[in-house]
């Protein structure tokens, strides 16, 4: 890889081993591998990221995430990203925020854009861009047939997650875990029933990002529940993170919404550590039932699922991590599609302009 590679964090969230969101933790892989490759890669981000490659910071947002700051936000990475496209020789910028469209750089470099979050959490002009050379692309296959056809979509690449480092032993103690955002999706307060329900101890990790309904959302909805059994231990480093897989009884996914890959999910298959998920998007294809896991409909068959978790034999869920959810094929797949769009884009300006349904890379 000799490319010059621009990625483009969300603004609000930092990006590097112990990133929280799943976008910051598919970015922070793809930049190692990139500079592991001999690439240049440059990541804006915000303060507080730590990258492989060369950061471009800009100031992390304080405070309650208002309307204001989050305006103030986007207009910084827009500023950022031109700068970065006036000292560097880009190839490809590779975007990574649900809000991308707001901070798009101007015409020329071709962009990939990753669609991390459920097809509805996009506005209209995400999904049919103006700008010329922006291509899609979907983390599963379940996101990816949630799309309508259109033309700039790309084939789907599943996320993998880095399989090696969560293969450690550690002895099974009788919690359950949930690792995730704080926010209402993500169905916390029905883990926490569920637990509550079964008679286990439940442990639950992640990081209250600054939106109001977020801590709304655990002021109303979570901290009332807790108790000396069901406790909130807050954000966890990769270190911490890969301790606590390998050490649950179950993880816990009690999603609302459809989730598009749910990297918590395969790092748990690869911890050895069965997953029990309601039934919302790719969470149907990444758990298979009663071999790595359960899929339930709701808390209370969640409760059911927690007490056989004894039934699912955690080497197999190993195996099938290592085999399913790789993060060197995933990292391949995205080298491919990055020489592809850069290819192309070359041959347009060699060439007359190529609408742009007619790229190879784009196969709906």
């Amino acid at each position: 890889m000799k490319l010059t590679v621009l990625s483009v964090a969300y603004p609000f969230a930092p990006v590097g081993p112990d990133a929280a969101g799943g976008a910051e933790q598919l970015l922070a892989q793809l930049d190692a591998a990139l500079v592991r490759a001999g690439a240049r890669s440059i990541v804006v981000g915000c303060e507080g990221s730590r990258p492989a490659g060369i950061l471009l910071p800009v100031p992390r947002a304080d405070g309650s995430l208002t309307k204001q700051r989050i305006e103030a936000g986007r207009a910084r990475h827009a500023r950022a990203i031109v700068e970065a496209l006036k000292r560097w020789p880009v190839d490809l910028v590779h975007m990574h925020g649900v809000d991308f469209p707001t901070y798009l750089p101007p015409p020329g470099v071709p962009v990939l854009a990753t669609l991390h979050l459920p097809i509805s959490f996009y506005a209209p002009d995400a999904l049919h861009p103006l700008r010329p050379q922006v291509w899609l692309n979907c983390v599963s296959r379940s996101q990816h047939a949630s799309c309508a056809v259109n033309p700039r979509l790309c084939r789907p690449i599943e996320n993998g997650v880095p399989v090696e480092l969560f293969a450690q032993r550690h002895a099974k103690r009788d919690f359950a875990l949930v690792l995730a955002r704080i926010c209402p999706e993500k169905g916390i307060h029905l883990a926490i029933a569920a637990a509550k329900a079964a008679g286990i101890p439940l442990l639950i990790a992640g990081e209250i990002f600054s939106y109001p309904d977020h801590r709304r959302y655990f002021a109303q909805e979570i901290a009332p529940r807790l108790d000396r059994w069901r406790r909130f231990i807050g954000p966890v480093g990769l270190r911490r993170k890969r301790r606590l897989l390998a050490a649950a009884r179950c993880l816990l996914v009690p999603s609302l919404v459809a989730e598009t890959s749910s990297l918590v999910a395969r790092e748990a298959l690869a911890s050895g550590t069965p997953v029990i998920a309601f039934a919302r998007g790719a969470l149907i294809d990444t758990v298979e039932p009663r071999r790595t896991g359960f899929v339930v409909r709701d808390e209370i068959e969640m409760a059911d699922a927690i007490g056989r978790t004894g039934e699912i034999d955690g080497e197999l869920c190993r195996r099938t991590a290592r085999m399913r959810f790789s993060a060197q094929a995933m990292i391949e797949q995205y080298f491919a599609l990055y020489e592809s769009i850069v290819k192309h884009r070359e041959r347009e300006a060699a060439s007359a302009p190529a609408h742009p349904g007619m790229a190879p890379v784009a196969t709906g």
